[in-house]
């Protein structure tokens, strides 16, 4: 039987499809950052788009009566903020040349280090076909308007296939991910842990609670606008203390509150019924997955970070059964309070040929020191006995 014919676009903004039709391409497994109310709500509240840096461009593929069979979410970038797979030296190195390195292309959840789907099909079409034509269109779309590489941050690992077979090359990330080993409560969790780091936790805890602070766990389900705002309050002061300027408006953090209140989980902590800080975790029940997201505080209290961002929510997935609990890219420290080193792959693909060939030897470099960073870290794994995670 003749295959349907199929056809690639770009789309410059997520609302030029129905929510309906995006979900619909997102596996049980997907995740909530790849969610149309999630991508969305960045578009809509102009925190992608503008003068951010972020250009909308995805990439759908649709057959002959506009039917969706696959997408990539897909960016055109400006810079490499917020990306958390670092290629300032490349950049660097095509301006020494003459050449411009920006835009880019780019495949990724805005702001967000997290693994999950890029190349997303329809249930009802062949996947393999599909996920090799958003790639070819990716390299099409980079050739024909001049770009200098495409990237693919983070995606699953059996995409990672696909990319390879068109000649993608391969980058190696390491985040701290915390596991669940059905610990009944936190103090089981301690018991698996080195006597060194049971103390130095405990310590911390203990400076916490001499200041008499207490937390309020709030369901995203029942949080109200101003628990957002001074969530938001809280987000936009750690910018601020780095001198820097966050990435998300109250607007879209409001928004994405009120559109996927299920994927949310508040904790505030309180000193004399003030709220002084607040973390945020992102929460994928069904997959018994939690993300740590964002923090902040507007009073400075010794080791309330790793309270809030850490232990607290610990003791949230203790409870809720969540299995896994990534806090986010990078930070050597939460090794110390039981997080394990986990190695992620992106995918990096190169128009000019010198400079591909070589990033090409750069990475080779850089995968052998990598192996041997991991290997070191799993000298210092926290738990009693265990082992680095694939």
């Amino acid at each position: 039987m003749k295959q349907e014919a199929i056809q690639l676009r770009i789309i410059d903004a997520l609302s030029d499809l129905a929510e309906s039709d995006w979900d619909a391409l997102l596996a049980s497994d997907s995740g909530p950052f790849l969610k149309y109310a999630f991508l969305n709500a960045l578009e809509k509240t102009g925190c992608v788009g503008g003068n951010t840096g972020w250009q909308a461009a995805h990439l759908i593929i649709e057959d002959s009566k506009s039917r969706l069979l696959g997408a990539m979410p897909l960016y055109l970038k400006q810079h490499s903020y917020g990306e958390f797979v670092f290629d300032w030296a490349w950049a660097q190195a095509y301006e020494q040349n003459g050449m411009a390195y920006y835009p880019k292309a780019l495949s990724v959840i805005p702001f967000t280090p997290v693994r999950g789907p890029r190349l997303l099909v329809s249930p009802k079409v062949d996947k393999g076909a599909i996920q090799a034509a958003l790639v070819s269109g990716l390299k099409t779309l980079v050739s024909q308007n001049g770009l200098s590489s495409a990237h693919v941050l983070f995606p699953e690992n059996e995409e990672l296939e696909a990319l390879k077979q068109q000649g993608f090359m391969l980058r190696d990330s390491v985040q701290f991910h915390w596991h669940n080993q059905s610990y009944p409560d936190f103090e089981n969790y301690l018991a698996d842990l080195t006597m060194k780091r049971r103390k130095n936790i405990r310590r911390e805890r203990a400076a916490v609670d001499s200041h008499q602070i207490s937390y309020r766990h709030i369901p995203g389900e029942i949080a109200t606008p101003s628990d957002w705002s001074f969530f938001y309050r809280c987000y936009e002061n750690t910018y601020i203390e780095h001198r820097s300027s966050p990435y998300l408006t109250e607007e879209c953090i409001q928004l994405l509150g009120s559109s996927m209140p299920e994927n949310f989980h508040l904790i505030i902590a309180t000193q004399n019924e003030i709220p002084i800080a607040s973390s945020l975790l992102v929460v994928d029940k069904p997959n018994k997955q939690a993300y740590g997201r964002y923090w902040g505080a507007i009073e400075h209290i010794p080791c309330l970070h790793f309270e809030l961002a850490y232990y607290q929510a610990i003791e949230y997935c203790i409870k809720e059964g969540i299995q896994v609990f990534e806090s986010g890219a990078q930070g050597e420290h939460k090794m110390t309070r039981g997080f394990l080193p986990t190695t992620l792959q992106s995918a990096h693909w190169i128009a000019d040929a010198n400079f591909s060939s070589a990033v090409k030897h750069f990475l080779e470099r850089e995968h052998e020191g990598m192996a041997a960073y991991v290997d070191e870290l799993e000298q210092h794994i926290p738990l009693k006995s265990s082992k680095v995670l694939p």
